[in-house]
């Protein structure tokens, strides 16, 4: 991937720099919290009666919503930009609920498995989200807010008006200065001035910057780039892949019996690989079983050995793992030194389709 494509932030739009977010909200002084901060007005919040259901909450309304400060917060769950939010999110939720803040998270899917929503009940179990759900499959939430990332964050005052957004990670701290801001004008003086701790593990810990040189990879036929395997990929065709001696970084290929569907890869018997060389403290996959309530075995090597001490969170140290539903998986969190490596993992029975590699 281009070094000008932002990796704090994903959208369906080329990011064209490497800003964090774009932002309304200036403090005056940055070494004085209390200081004021001056905003700017975007509009009336629009509406949410687009979502096709609600999780944790019956269906709110903006009008509904008026008198309390309200985030709005754009997310799919296998996002790993937004998964290393949602610390802060789930913090803010917490800590100013008793404030009158309101944290509505927009679920707007990117894969089609994600328009499931028992997969997405599941994962916000998991990720313990607890406030309102938007289920937005539609993309009219998405569509009324002229949104384009995720993740994408909204904060709306009491009298309804958008005054402050921001896209990507980061930017924590402005972000959270701008709820007590709103909650302090919305007349409840309760927030104070500190900030929330968070303690965030396994995909949520923020990624490794400074080391970070692979983005985001498709293995799906439409948006796939930098394939080595010979011959190139096939759509819909089974087809035995084989992958090359080596690969430069950033590379990834094939080996075994898959067959490369518009969206996803598919492993169709035992022992399918796939190989990607990486420069990055983590390796993430997006995947899942091709058929609900199967499990699938897999193996992970970082070159040519078992992960050891750079085993993600969803394998053990002989890097062992199981595919049982569709979501991300960490499998690679490498101690330092960060330096060029190779990653594969080989799948011990068929059924896996496999959609995306991120990375931090």
């Amino acid at each position: 991937m281009s070094d000008q494509i932002n990796y704090r932030r994903h959208g369906l739009v080329d990011a064209s720099s490497i800003t964090l977010a774009s932002s309304d909200f200036s403090i005056r002084d940055a070494a004085n919290p209390t200081s004021s901060i001056d905003a700017t007005f975007e509009g009336r919040m629009p509406s949410l009666d687009g979502a096709t259901a609600w999780l944790n909450s019956p269906p709110l309304t903006a009008g509904e919503l008026r008198g309390h400060v309200v985030l709005v917060d754009f997310w799919t769950y296998t996002c790993i930009n937004w998964l290393r939010t949602l610390p802060y999110v789930r913090a803010w939720a917490e800590k100013y609920k008793d404030q009158g803040l309101v944290v509505i998270g927009v679920h707007t899917p990117e894969f089609p498995f994600e328009h499931d929503i028992e997969n997405v009940r599941r994962a916000a179990q998991d990720m313990r989200v607890a406030y309102p759900i938007a289920i937005d499959n539609e993309y009219a939430v998405w569509s009324a807010f002229s949104n384009h990332y995720w993740p994408a964050l909204y904060l709306v005052d009491a009298q309804g008006r958008i005054r402050h957004h921001q896209f990507g990670e980061g930017d924590y701290e402005q972000a959270e200065r701008g709820i007590q801001q709103l909650l302090a004008e919305a007349g409840d003086d309760r927030a104070g001035h500190d900030l929330v701790a968070v303690d965030a593990r396994g995909p949520e810990v923020a990624a490794d910057w400074e080391h970070l040189a692979s983005g985001e990879t498709y293995l799906g036929y439409e948006r796939a780039e930098n394939f080595a395997s010979s011959g190139g990929a096939a759509l819909g065709e089974h087809r035995v892949y084989t992958a090359p001696a080596q690969l430069s970084r950033n590379e990834w290929a094939l080996s075994g019996n898959w067959t490369v569907e518009r969206g996803f890869a598919a492993v169709n018997a035992a022992n399918g690989r796939i190989a990607y060389r990486f420069h990055a403290r983590d390796v993430n996959l997006v995947m899942g079983p091709a058929v609900r309530g199967t499990s699938v075995r897999f193996h992970v090597f970082i070159d040519g050995r078992p992960a050891g001490a750079a085993h993600g969170s969803d394998i053990d140290e002989q890097g062992n793992g199981t595919v049982s539903d569709q979501r991300l998986f960490q499998l690679i969190r490498q101690p330092q030194p960060i330096a060029d490596r190779l990653f594969e993992v080989e799948f011990l029975d068929p059924g896996v389709e496999a959609f995306a590699f991120t990375f931090g």
